[in-house]
């Protein structure tokens, strides 16, 4: 282990809605550690189901941050007692799951440039937070807010041209103003607010690190076309906010060197770089290297692929220098694993055997599961559909796995269509996530959209995306072009072709119902 750890690399962090992730890339762009922390199972003091504590009214989802905190903490004194070489490290980025946001308390940023590097991260920061539990993605409860600010810039139409976006719940700035309304004390008593990605970049800097373009624009508060804070939004969100987000910056931008603490710690070089951290799903699309007529759809905790621009749908992504609109399905990965343990006893080689038995189309039958209030369409709920399009109560188990998974590409290759894509010849499918590694689901993805479908060799693609911004952050003032720094990564490997015949069952009256539905 320690001689493949000596190796001069770059380090890759994912702080995902269920785990915070590591990997470690050598100059060879080759992944030789890898290692995770999963909330639910080895922080279980903090109670989560899926990372997140979803709250009495159903709308409101949050996670503790000192659970992140703490994770970084675990994973760090891993990676020290396997013999990791530290001191081999040039730099790191990382990523953090969009939209959710942290509050620092005021005198906090004293706390982080001072920090012992004889106690761990969380023993020293648990008082340095205004809001302990912190909104994420999954949060549907600021529909109030998200009307306020529309109304404020003239309408949903103006709030998308101004900022790539009509105004969502789960976007920051509608989490802000709501913190600000309901809880003025804590906003007060703010001093810096930071997306996950830059709150995980701070605690790797020691002070706070600014916000970077790409996950920026996923806050309803970024003026896109100039990448400056709409002064508009701000003022229609809370007051002084401009101060407590600090200047967004670009997504190569090397942020500063390591906080000493990590130096003295673990044995991190002084001149180790910190490149900003941006979204999780930029991040895995740098990693994914996409090309013109490419899909990438990442069947994660939160489902999501690029899509091109919409009228009221845009989102910016640029660490790679891809420009990628995104459309996201709250339903995604933890939806999957609920059908999986109640109709599969927990398992995912169960829950495969029942793909594996069932027909392509499913005989008809098919369904929308909505555990939580989806974002597109916004239905809540689980609606099944028999053959003769009538509701019905249940399925079957083996009919309702392949439903559910049918049901979840399927709605995602009609709004893709619907907004005016189309697949073409050369077109293929780039899948990451955690169920990238399952092709039984990929051959589902395969046949619901008509395409090959590709991986990478490591499900982890938004830690391996950070590495190459690292690298890249390395030669940040030689003009030298991201797809130049990755050229020796490897390709991605076929996984899976539509099956003869798939093309029918595309056309099945039931799925062409389907595309009025969603």
């Amino acid at each position: 282990m320690a001689e493949r750890a000596a190796r001069r690399c770059c380090l890759g962090w994912d702080f995902s809605t269920q785990q915070v992730k590591v990997v470690a890339v050598d100059a060879e762009l080759s992944v030789f550690y890898e290692d995770s922390v999963q909330f639910d199972r080895d922080l279980v003091e903090f109670g989560t189901q899926g990372g997140v504590h979803v709250h009495k009214d159903g709308l409101t989802v949050t996670s503790p941050v000192l659970m992140w905190v703490q994770a970084l903490d675990i994973i760090l004194e891993k990676m020290k007692a396997s013999g990791f070489d530290f001191s081999q490290v040039l730099a790191l980025s990382g990523a953090g799951q969009q939209h959710g946001s942290v509050y620092w308390k005021t005198g906090a940023s004293q706390v982080l440039t001072s920090l012992s590097p004889d106690l761990l991260l969380h023993e020293q920061l648990q008082a340095c937070f205004s809001i302990s539990n912190c909104p994420v993605w999954m949060d549907s409860s600021t529909a109030a807010q998200c009307r306020q600010l529309e109304a404020a810039v003239g309408g949903a139409q103006a709030l998308s041209r101004l900022t790539g976006s009509r105004a969502y719940e789960r976007f920051t700035g509608n989490q802000i103003a709501k913190i600000y309304q309901q809880n003025p004390e804590a906003y007060s008593h703010t001093e810096r607010i930071s997306l996950v990605s830059s709150f995980a970049a701070s605690l790797f800097l020691g002070s706070y690190s600014p916000v970077d373009y790409s996950d920026g624009s996923g806050m309803n508060l970024l003026q896109i076309q100039d990448k400056v804070w709409s002064q508009a939004c701000l003022g229609a969100c809370a007051p002084r906010l401009e101060e407590k987000l600090g200047r967004p910056v670009p997504s190569c931008s090397v942020v500063g060197p390591i906080s000493s603490y990590f130096v003295q710690r673990y044995g991190f070089p002084p001149e180790c770089k910190v490149v900003a951290f941006t979204g999780d799903n930029p991040a895995s699309l740098a990693g994914m290297r996409l090309e013109e007529g490419d899909i990438a759809v990442s069947p994660s905790t939160w489902d999501s692929f690029p899509k091109p621009v919409g009228p009221l749908r845009m989102h910016l992504a640029p660490p790679s220098g891809l420009c990628v609109h995104f459309c996201s399905f709250k339903n995604g990965s933890l939806m999957r694993e609920k059908i999986r343990d109640e109709s599969a006893s927990g398992s995912w080689s169960e829950f495969s055997k029942a793909l594996q038995s069932t027909e392509m189309g499913n005989g008809g039958n098919l369904g929308f599961y909505f555990d939580v209030m989806e974002i597109t369409p916004e239905i809540i709920g689980r609606h099944r559909f028999s053959a003769e399009n009538r509701e019905v109560l249940a399925f079957p188990r083996e009919v309702e796995i392949r439903a559910l998974i049918e049901g979840q590409f399927m709605a995602k290759k009609i709004h893709a269509e619907a907004l005016g894509y189309r697949v073409m010849p050369k077109t293929k499918i780039l899948a990451t996530g955690g169920a990238s590694h399952n092709r039984d689901i990929l051959q589902v993805l395969a046949d619901v959209f008509g395409a090959p479908v590709y991986i990478i060799d490591t499900a982890n693609s938004a830690c391996v995306g950070s590495t190459y911004r690292a690298f890249h952050g390395l030669a940040a003032g030689t003009d030298m072009p991201f797809a130049e720094i990755v050229k020796l990564a490897p390709d991605p490997r076929l996984v899976a072709t539509p099956t003869p015949g798939a093309s029918q069952v595309r056309d099945h009256p039931n799925y062409i119902l389907l595309r009025v539905r969603v």
